[in-house]
């Protein structure tokens, strides 16, 4: 699935106590903001201080301090060996024999660990990157005639709208291009990826691969989870899922109309989540965590628009252009992801395993040419949540079977 960010030589190993024997009780005690073990592969790791430099952001390994987090180390490092290296000085003991290997539902992580094993031995895992150039190349001819429609043709109302589409599409699609990217998952070099990632989402999009690493990660670790997921952090502008609605009628939350919100949804929803709540964010996170590289990448694809657009627009136009842009943009990246994900459950905290927290909160959307395109593949959102396995689905319906899983598909 990918990792949040660099990693370099560990330097100093931290230290921790005594190599021990440790049950889950124990382990479980340790999951506040000062105190942080956790479990991979029966090893006990304190990341107390770990936290701080973990390249994938503070937020997405704390999120499992006290739990087993074998499947998501797994998920999240394409080079285990590597990390390995880190982890060594943060191990304080190990799991006592008479403990169970994981804190939760021992069997269907079993025969997860089977299921992956088997994708893994047919090359499921095995990315194609000529696949993903192509993907780019058509990126860049589209953005390259929307333009060309305008300084050829002229900027009518018409030409004007046509090319607007055509560069919120370019949008969309390098939105799920950088995607691949930012997850590793497409070249055997992590520096490759990292590369063509602030490529994509820098010059391409004008947004920060930090900003998405940090938000997208936590997606991934913890789905439609409250407080965990901020996908599902609507800021009090909706309520979302079976749990929050009571909550919000019990403890009287009155920040907006909810009973309303299925009408303004299409006021508020898709026109400003990536116009307004995303740049906001985008620019936030490039000024406070000091992301220079990520600033410069993104100031140099404002710089290619305004350069093709004040000819013929001028600098108001230009941005009105824009905007208009990102506003197609935003509504076809709302019904995209949300579509994967709200209709499922989304609730607080249960303290699932790996696999039966993924199946219930994200959901396929039927296979076709178009939706395969349009949504950059990521209609097999199953797959992907279980760890970049799209083309696996009889290995996984007949595994899912046994412990009465089903993959739902919309």
């Amino acid at each position: 699935m990918g990792g949040g960010g660099q990693l370099t030589e560990p330097e100093e190993p931290i230290s921790g106590r005594a190599a021990g024997v440790y049950t889950w009780e124990e382990v479980q005690s340790h999951c506040n903001r000062n105190d942080q073990w956790l479990v991979i592969n029966r090893k006990v790791y304190n990341i107390t201080q770990w936290v701080k430099r973990h390249p994938g952001g503070i937020r997405v390994i704390s999120h499992y301090a006290g739990e087993d987090a074998t499947e998501a180390f797994t998920a999240f490092h394409p080079d285990l060996k590597f990390v390995q290296k880190f982890l060594k000085p943060l191990q304080i003991g190990e799991l006592a024999a008479t403990e169970p290997s994981h804190d939760r539902n021992k069997n269907v992580s079993s025969d997860f660990h089977t299921l992956r094993a088997q994708v893994e031995s047919e090359g499921l895992f095995q990315a194609r990157p000529l696949f993903f150039c192509l993907h780019l190349g058509h990126i860049l001819l589209l953005e390259a005639l929307a333009w060309l429609i305008i300084w050829v043709w002229g900027t009518s109302w018409t030409l004007t709208f046509l090319s607007a589409v055509m560069l919120a599409t370019t949008q969309l699609q390098a939105g799920w291009l950088q995607h691949d990217f930012g997850h590793l998952s497409v070249f055997k070099k992590s520096s490759w990826n990292h590369l063509l990632h602030k490529f994509v989402i820098g010059h391409l999009k004008g947004a920060s691969a930090n900003w998405w690493n940090h938000r997208h990660f936590q997606h991934h670790a913890k789905p439609n989870i409250f407080s965990k997921d901020p996908d599902v952090n609507m800021l009090h502008v909706f309520v979302v899922g079976a749990t929050q609605p009571v909550e919000y009628g019990i403890k009287k939350i009155k920040y907006m109309p909810y009973h309303h919100q299925h009408k303004y949804f299409f006021l508020v929803g898709p026109p400003l989540l990536i116009p307004v709540y995303f740049n906001i964010q985008i620019i936030h996170t490039m000024i406070s965590r000091r992301k220079w590289v990520d600033l410069a990448w993104s100031l140099s694809y404002y710089l290619r628009y305004l350069c093709c657009s004040i000819p013929m627009f001028g600098l108001f136009g230009s941005v009105v252009f824009i905007s208009f842009i990102r506003i197609l943009e935003s509504h076809g990246f709302v019904w995209v992801t949300q579509m994967n994900h709200l209709p499922m459950d989304i609730d607080h905290e249960k303290n699932q395993d790996w696999l039966s927290m993924q199946l219930q909160a994200t959901c396929n959307i039927k296979q076709s040419l178009f939706n395969d395109w349009f949504s950059g593949h990521l209609n097999f959102q199953i797959e992907h949540h279980k760890g970049q396995l799209v083309g696996f689905e009889p290995c996984a319906a007949a595994g899912l079977s046994q412990h009465g899983a089903n993959a739902l598909t919309g």
